[in-house]
Order: C-alpha cells, then sequence, then structure tokens
C-alpha cells in the first residue's frame, strides 16, 4: 500500500439530506460525555434539540486510564439513545471500542459511530472493529491517535476503508504529548493539517472538549473551528456538568452551547484569539523547558565541585555559543538575539553553580 492511495479518495456524503446544508456553519455533534441514566440524556436530548441541534452524542462504554472509574452503563444506554431518537428526530451515535461495542451499536440501530483515540492507536482493535462494520452504511468518525502519529490516523481509516465502510470522518480531539500545559491535550494544528492534505476530501471535525478540559476555554477553540473551516464540532454538553459521572470539567449546559454560537466573534478577532493563545502555549513550554534546564545545570554543578571543576568553564562556553550562533540561520533567528539569550541562560547557570 502506498502512502498516498487513497489521497483523491471521496467518501460517500456522512449525513442524509437536510442534517447540514452546504454552506452552513459546522455542524454540531453535541450531548453528554456518558449516557448515566435514562432521564438525564432524555431531557440533554430534549434540552440540545430546542436549541437547534440534529445530532446528538453520548458515551455508552467508556475507556477510563485507571481502573474504578466510572466505565459507562454499557449495553442498556442503547436504547435510551434510540428513545431519544425517537422522541426528538435527533440522529444518535456512540463510542466503540470493541468488535462487541460495535457489534451492539450495530444491532441497536444507532445513525453513527465514532472510534476514541486510543483504539485508533491500536491497528488490532481498528482491524476487528472494521471487519465487523465491513459494508455497513452507517457513517464512522476516527477520532485522531493520542500521539501525534499522521500514519497512525490515516492506517484507522485506511482499513475501515478498505472493509467497505463508505461514510467516513475524522475527529480533531488533540494529543498527548507528555508536556504539562493549561490545556487537557495539545491541538497541534499543523498535524490536523497534514492529515487534511492527506486525505483532503475527507470532513474533519474538531472536539474541543478534549483538547480543552476545561469549560472556560471552548469558546476559543469553537471559534478556532469556524476560522480553519472545519467541517463540524464534537462538543460535551450536560445538563448539569458539575455533577457529571465523567469529565465534568469539559462539558457545558445546553443553554451556555447554544449562547457561545450566538457570539462568536467576526473571523478577523477569532484569528488574533488563535495566534494568542498559540503564542501562550509555546511560552509555557518555554518555560517548562527552561525549569529542566536550570534542574540539570544545578547537577552538572554538583558534579562539577566533586571533580574540582570551576562553575565557568570558557572553552565549553565558546564552543556552544559558535554552534548555536551557526544553526541560528537554519531557524531564522537574529544572531544577535541568540547571543542575548545564550548569555543570559549562561550567566543564571554559572550562578546556580556556585
Amino acid at each position: 500500500m502506498t502512502k498516498d492511495k487513497y489521497h483523491n479518495y471521496t467518501p460517500a456524503p456522512l449525513w442524509a439530506e437536510g442534517v447540514r446544508k452546504e454552506g452552513e456553519s459546522p455542524l454540531l455533534i453535541a450531548g453528554p460525555c456518558s449516557a448515566e441514566t435514562r432521564q438525564q440524556l432524555l431531557s440533554t436530548a430534549r434540552a440540545l434539540h430546542s436549541n437547534g441541534i440534529k445530532v446528538l452524542r453520548a458515551g455508552v462504554w467508556k475507556p477510563r486510564t485507571y481502573p474504578g472509574g466510572f466505565e459507562g452503563v454499557g449495553e442498556e444506554a442503547l436504547s435510551w439513545l434510540i428513545e431519544a431518537r425517537e422522541e426528538t428526530g435527533m440522529l444518535v451515535g456512540t463510542e466503540v471500542g470493541t468488535a462487541f461495542h460495535a457489534e451492539k451499536a450495530l444491532a441497536a440501530g444507532l445513525d453513527y459511530l465514532w472510534i476514541g483515540a486510543r483504539t485508533t492507536a491500536s491497528p488490532f482493535a481498528i482491524q476487528e472493529i472494521a471487519e465487523v462494520l465491513g459494508g455497513c452504511d452507517v457513517p464512522v468518525l476516527i477520532k485522531n491517535p493520542l500521539n501525534p502519529s499522521v500514519d497512525l490516523w490515516k492506517g484507522a481509516v485506511y482499513r475501515l476503508i478498505e472493509s467497505g465502510v463508505r461514510r467516513v470522518g475524522l475527529i480533531h480531539r488533540g494529543f498527548d504529548i507528555g508536556v504539562p500545559q493549561s490545556l487537557r491535550n495539545t491541538p497541534l494544528w499543523s498535524v490536523a493539517s497534514d492529515m487534511r492534505r492527506e486525505l483532503p476530501h475527507l470532513p474533519i471535525y474538531l472536539d474541543p472538549s478534549h483538547i480543552a478540559g476545561r469549560r472556560d476555554y471552548l469558546d476559543k477553540l469553537i471559534q478556532v473551528a469556524h476560522l480553519l473551516k472545519y467541517d463540524g464540532i464534537m462538543i460535551e454538553s450536560h445538563l448539569n456538568p458539575d455533577e457529571a459521572w465523567s469529565d465534568r470539567n469539559q462539558q457545558i449546559t445546553p443553554a451556555k452551547l447554544a449562547e457561545t454560537m450566538a457570539q462568536l466573534p467576526e473571523a478577523s478577532e477569532r484569528q488574533l484569539h488563535l495566534l494568542r493563545d498559540e503564542l501562550s502555549g509555546i511560552d509555557e513550554r518555554l518555560l517548562l523547558l527552561l525549569s529542566i534546564r536550570r534542574k540539570l545545570s544545578h547537577e552538572i554543578g554538583a558534579v562539577k565541585r566533586v571533580y574540582g571543576f570551576t562553575p565557568y568553564q570558557e572553552e565549553q562556553y565558546l564552543s556552544k555559543l559558535r554552534d548555536l550562533t551557526s544553526a541560528a540561520g537554519l531557524y531564522d533567528l537574529p544572531e544577535g538575539l541568540l547571543r542575548h539569550l545564550y548569555a543570559i541562560i549562561h550567566d543564571d547557570s554559572v550562578a546556580l553553580q556556585k
């Protein structure tokens, strides 16, 4: 299989005519992180439907990092989703992480499915699910894997296509890069852009809930989805987020979601927010790296004291400075700026080692 085998692949439309019209704002898929009780799910569905939401989401089986957490109601909740559809007319879907999940979801008659980040990262799991879904006419959305690998993401898509799934799309939910930060997952917009270039005809949805991990940042990410022309947004919405059984911090009420959508700023302002937020993320990573560097410098100082070396080693300093300045052009950095920054950092290291 060549790397760009499906570059020109055009899937069948995800949704029936009338769910999303050409030229409309991104389609909203909304609903609770988890289907907790029949009443909770139906009440949330009614509230979302009254605000114009046409596609309902709810987790039935929940993959948790640690054992002992709420792992979903399970198969029983599938009937609640069907009941929500019968009452509101909304399309209903859930996450499938195993072949068993896929079998039960199809048998229940759900309208669409999605595959989570942990599952996308496992070719074995994807293949088993693909074999169950083979030839079905149900839309399947594939979230990016936890690690920033376009190949893993594409591989999951390829397996579904080759099994006969005709209606496929993507969900960008951010990446775990192993660095503490203010967001739950790093967006890495460039990785999502690479995926869009590789498979340009596949619709892509943004999952602001899992990127943010906190509700005060959701509106900014929704704005970004508009700015970057995402096809849709999948967001977690709960009637009472503070009482949710899972991921309570990243869910918002249906009313707050409607308010957010009604108050989106103009594109130019959204772009400014996006650039500033990207800058803030870079600043956070710089601070983390500086902190790590200072700790390492302190350890080097301890070794120097054992062997009787002075904190300032002129030959080492000049050699490192030459290496850095010679690389300045590769990173489009002014040599003077680099010299100035390195002098400050080096002086701090020497002070730490005294």
